[in-house]
């Protein structure tokens, strides 16, 4: 039985280079703590260290310094010369190109790590039978992987890693390969499976909606380093620093400066200037397009409102059931979405983009002000 007391996973100044000269390492002196039951997803652009890091966990790679210690038992340590096998590790791992050995059916496949385990045939049955069901793949049990769609070779190789009931499954951007409309469909389907058997996994992906499907926290990567971790919830509503926001897709910003009242580098601020902090030099502006809306010249602006200024609507891309405006104000170019039930704007419409004071993030020195208001 397992002591949920112990982390799943403690990572401790792991330190990887592919080459001793690298002024900077792929993974840059990692501490990390992940409980029994969670799902971490390790979010970031392709080159910031999370596969590595993931391959590291996996004892794929050999990092030249820090521990990593797996429910309690360390399987690598650079100073004591500790680095259990791969295959000695008690995890499951999903790979993004499936993986399955095409000589076998599926019951093979996910029955291959029990017999490498040497568990007993009634184990096997039971265990199969268990995880095909669990991933909507029994009748598929006789096919060989040539005979699957990428879909249903995704599902038989998610069952091949929880079969074994291992510690950590560890999920390289698992998803990645499938169209749109199924990654959506499995998405869904691996966040009930979470739900349903609490294994805990650490998951990889640059998909912004796959990590906040699926992350108990989310940890955004940025040059091997973590730059922001928290529950997917928290990074998403706050951003923690400038990085962090451009990535997520927080593509409106604005350098805001403060001598003799508030502007930007689009021009002047009006509304409810008392609500920005009480700071003098800059700041920096972020907004989401969702959270910009349009109001004619002269409108009274709601309580707690900012103008960020007049613009002119300079595009206009319907995309579903939202238009995606591009307003140009001053030398700035901003983003606005709305609603395809509003009127549509014609171009060179002239129209003031206001934010409501609550969606506003504001960073100083790259980090982002705390406020109370």
């Amino acid at each position: 039985m397992k002591n949920t007391d112990t982390p799943a996973l403690k990572i401790g100044a792991l330190v990887k280079r592919y080459n001793d000269n690298e002024k900077q390492p792929i993974i840059d002196h990692i501490d990390l703590t992940v409980d029994q039951g969670e799902m971490l997803v390790l979010l970031g652009p392709s080159g910031c260290g999370k596969t590595t890091l993931l391959r590291c966990i996996a004892g794929l790679e050999r990092a030249q310094s820090g521990s990593i210690d797996l429910a309690g038992s360390r399987v690598f340590d650079a100073g004591l010369h500790v680095d259990v096998p791969t295959h000695r590790r008690d995890i499951g791992m999903v790979f993004q190109n499936y993986s399955l050995w095409p000589h076998m059916t599926v019951r093979g496949n996910v029955e291959y790590p029990l017999r490498a385990r040497r568990q007993p045939a009634s184990l096997r049955d039971m265990r199969v039978s268990e995880v095909l069901k669990t991933v909507q793949c029994t009748h598929l049990a006789d096919r060989h992987p040539s005979m699957l769609s990428g879909g249903q070779q995704q599902r038989v190789a998610l069952a091949r890693a929880l079969a074994p009931r291992p510690s950590l499954m560890l999920l390289d951007e698992p998803l990645s390969n499938l169209d749109t409309l199924l990654r959506d469909e499995l998405r869904t389907q691996l966040r009930n499976i979470h739900r349903e058997l609490r294994f805990t996994g650490i998951y990889v992906t640059h998909d912004q909606t796959e990590a906040f499907t699926l992350g108990t926290r989310v940890a955004v990567m940025n040059a091997g380093r973590i730059e922001q971790l928290g529950s997917a919830a928290e990074v998403n509503a706050k951003p923690g620093t400038e990085y962090v926001a451009r990535f997520l897709g927080i593509c409106n910003d604005l350098t805001l400066s403060n001598s003799s009242g508030w502007a930007s580098d689009a021009g002047a601020l009006t509304g409810d200037l008392t609500l920005l902090p009480d700071i003098a030099g800059e700041v920096r502006l972020y907004v989401r397009p969702e959270n910009l809306t349009f109001s004619a010249s002269g409108t009274t602006l709601p309580s707690g409102s900012i103008c960020l200024g007049e613009g002119r609507i300079k595009d206009a891309i319907v995309v579903g059931h939202e238009t995606d405006y591009v307003v140009g104000i001053g030398n700035k170019t901003l983003r606005v979405k709305q609603s395809n039930a509003t009127k549509p704007y014609p171009p060179e419409t002239p129209l003031n983009v206001v934010v409501a004071h609550r969606n506003v993030l504001l960073y100083r020195n790259g980090q982002l002000i705390e406020r109370t208001a």
